[in-house]
């Protein structure tokens, strides 16, 4: 049986030189932004989600560490291994922090950080109308018996 792929375009891929295969086969590729821009949402405010990136990829095992290029209240941008660019923004939203990674070559280590961060609880919803006021009152007061 097949399995069967629904998202991504269509690569060929030759297993001539793979044991025990023959031939080519097709597969579907990720699609590179969905792998090289990761979101999640935190508790946090954004400056300390800043800082916490700053640290995280600063204290890595040498190959995955970036340090920090540019900065400002609602982005950080580093730098890391052979040049590659590792960026986190932050927008507030109620009750927390929308925060978005970027990498093409960091993914699993922003994965890995997003991961980190304190769960995200929304805030109760307000109610849509407030019940009438008048209609509170009419339940309170008898109706007039007819005369």
């Amino acid at each position: 049986m097949r399995r069967q792929h629904t998202k991504g375009p269509l690569l060929k891929q030759h297993r001539a030189n793979m044991p025990g295969a023959s031939g080519s086969c097709y597969i579907r590729a990720m699609a590179s932004s969905i792998r090289t821009q990761q979101e999640t949402t935190t508790s946090l405010d954004g400056a300390a989600v800043l800082s916490a990136a700053t640290d995280y990829f600063a204290t890595r095992n040498g190959i995955y560490s970036a340090f920090v290029e540019k900065a400002g209240p609602t982005y950080v941008a580093m730098r890391g291994q052979g040049g590659e660019d590792v960026i986190f923004g932050v927008v507030d939203i109620p009750g927390g922090t929308r925060v978005t990674g970027s990498s093409y070559l960091f993914d699993q280590q922003i994965a890995r950080f997003l991961s980190t961060l304190p769960v995200y609880v929304a805030p109760p919803l307000a109610p849509v109308l407030p019940p009438p006021a008048d209609a509170a009152e009419a339940d309170a007061t008898p109706a007039a018996p007819a005369a």
